[in-house]
C-alpha cells in the first residue's frame, strides 16, 4: 500500500468514525459558521503577528501558521486527521534537512573556490557576471530593481510551502507529487553540498588565492576578509558614483525600502547560521525551476510566460546579489529538471501498473455516505388479468406512440382495413 493510499484509508476510517458520533444539532450550517469564524480568528492572529514581530520566515513557524489556516478551512469539509497525517511527515523531513544541512562540512571534503569562476568566465566571454552587474547596477541608494531582487530572493522561503498547501486543498494527489519532488530535490542537494562544498561569490570576494590554496571550508577571510581588494574575483574596473567599488552581499537591500527591516534581519541571521559553502547546486534556483515545471500543466496558458520569466529573474537576483554564480544556478536548474523527469516516469509506471487511488477533496468513502434523499417506495403490484377493460388482450404489445415516426418504406394501415 502506497503512502497516499494509506493516508486516504486512515482518513476515511477517522472521518467515518467521527461522523457517526456527530450530534444532530451539529448541522452543515453550524459547521460553516464555525469554519468562517475560525478562519477570521486566524486572520486576526496572523495580522497581529506580522504587525508586532514581522513575517514568519522560519520554516517551522511558517508551516505551523499554514497548517493552522488549513485546519480552520477544513472544518466540516475534511477530517482534521488528514492534515496531521499529511503535513507532520512533510514538516519533519524538512526540519530534519535544516538540521542536517549545518553538518555538511563535517566530512572535510575540499571546497571549490575556482571552478565556478572559470565556468562563468567561459560562458560570458571572460567576464564574471556578479562583478559586471554590481559595477553597472549597484548605486549608493536603493533602486527599484533592488526591491525586485529582495522580493524574488525571499520568495523561495515561502513558495514551496504555499504550493504544498494549495495542492493539498485542491488535490491531495498533487500534494504528494509536489512534496515528493521538493523533498527529493532538497536531499539530493544536501548530498551534493556534502560531497562538493563550494564557496559563493560574496565569500570569494573576501579571500585571496593564497588564503584558500588548501581548499578550506571556513577560512578566516570569509568573516574578516577585506573585499575592497577584489579577492578571487578581482577589482572593479568601474562603478557607479558613491557606491562601494567591491562585491557586497545585497540580497536583502531592498527590504529596507519596503520597511521590512525585521525580515531583513531574520534572513541575515539565517544566512549566518547556514552552511556558507552550500552553493552548488543553487536550491534557490532549483526550487524555483521545480515549481515552474510542476505548475506548467496546471495553470492556464496566459500564466506560462510568468513561469518562464520567474527562473530568469531569480538567476539575475542571485548573481547580482552575490549569493550564487550563474553556474550554480544552471546546476540547480538541471537538478530540478532531473528530479521532475524521474518523478514523472515513476508516476507513469505506477499509474500503468496499479489502479489509481482517488484522492478527492472529500476523503469520505461513498459507501459510508447516507443518500441525501430516500429512495422512492416500490410501486404496488398489479393484479394480472387476461384482458383489459376494453376487452383487448393485455399480453399484446402496446400500441406505437403517434409521436414515433414510422420506419421508412412502410405505410400506416387505414381505419377501414
Amino acid at each position: 500500500m502506497t503512502l497516499p493510499a494509506a493516508s486516504r484509508r486512515a482518513a476515511e476510517a477517522w472521518y467515518g468514525w467521527t461522523s457517526r458520533l456527530r450530534p444532530a444539532w451539529l448541522t452543515d450550517d453550524v459547521l460553516r459558521g464555525v469554519r468562517w469564524g475560525l478562519t477570521g480568528l486566524w486572520l486576526v492572529a496572523f495580522v497581529h503577528q506580522c504587525w508586532t514581530a514581522g513575517l514568519p520566515l522560519y520554516r517551522s513557524d511558517l508551516l505551523l501558521w499554514l497548517v493552522g489556516l488549513l485546519a480552520a478551512l477544513s472544518v466540516g469539509k475534511r477530517g482534521l486527521f488528514t492534515i496531521v497525517f499529511d503535513f507532520v511527515p512533510f514538516a519533519a523531513v524538512l526540519v530534519a534537512y535544516d538540521y542536517l544541512r549545518g553538518f555538511a562540512d563535517t566530512l572535510g571534503m575540499p571546497t571549490w573556490w575556482h571552478p565556478q569562476i572559470d565556468i562563468d568566465k567561459f560562458l560570458f566571454a571572460g567576464h564574471e557576471p556578479t562583478v559586471w552587474l554590481q559595477e553597472h547596477l549597484k548605486h549608493p541608494d536603493v533602486r527599484w530593481y533592488d526591491v525586485v531582487v529582495g522580493l524574488c530572493y525571499c520568495s523561495f522561503f515561502f513558495l514551496p510551502y504555499l504550493t504544498a498547501v494549495v495542492m493539498w486543498w485542491r488535490s491531495r494527489r498533487d500534494f504528494y507529487r509536489w512534496g515528493g519532488r521538493f523533498v527529493a530535490l532538497s536531499f539530493v542537494g544536501f548530498g551534493l553540498f556534502t560531497l562538493i562544498p563550494a564557496a559563493p561569490p560574496w565569500a570569494a570576494s573576501k579571500c585571496t588565492a593564497a588564503e584558500v590554496a588548501s581548499h578550506p571550508s571556513n577560512p578566516p577571510c570569509m568573516s574578516v576578509g577585506d573585499p575592497s581588494g577584489g579577492g578571487l574575483l578581482g577589482r572593479f574596473t568601474t562603478h557607479q558614483p558613491g557606491a562601494n567599488p567591491w562585491i557586497e552581499r545585497i540580497s536583502t537591500r531592498g527590504f529596507y525600502e519596503l520597511h521590512l527591516k525585521f525580515a531583513a534581519l531574520v534572513i541575515k541571521a539565517g544566512q549566518g547560521g547556514a552552511d556558507a559553502v552550500a552553493a552548488v547546486p543553487s536550491l534557490h534556483l532549483g526550487g524555483t525551476m521545480l515549481f515552474c515545471l510542476f505548475a506548467w500543466r496546471r495553470v492556464r496558458t496566459w500564466w506560462r510566460p510568468l513561469l518562464v520569466a520567474y527562473p530568469l529573474v531569480m538567476t539575475f537576483s542571485l548573481a547580482y546579489s552575490a549569493e550564487h554564480y550563474v553556474s550554480d544556478c544552471i546546476a540547480g536548474a538541471l537538478l530540478a529538471l532531473a528530479v521532475h523527469l524521474v518523478a514523472n516516469r515513476i508516476e507513469r509506471r505506477r499509474s500503468a501498473g496499479v489502479a489509481p487511488d482517488t484522492l478527492d477533496a472529500s476523503p469520505v468513502p461513498q459507501e459510508s455516505m447516507e443518500p441525501l434523499c430516500p429512495p422512492p417506495p416500490p410501486l404496488p403490484a398489479t393484479t394480472p388479468s387476461s384482458t383489459s377493460a376494453s376487452g383487448a388482450d393485455s399480453s399484446s404489445p402496446p400500441a406505437r406512440s403517434t409521436a414515433e415516426p414510422d420506419p421508412p418504406g412502410t405505410t400506416a394501415p387505414s381505419a377501414s382495413s
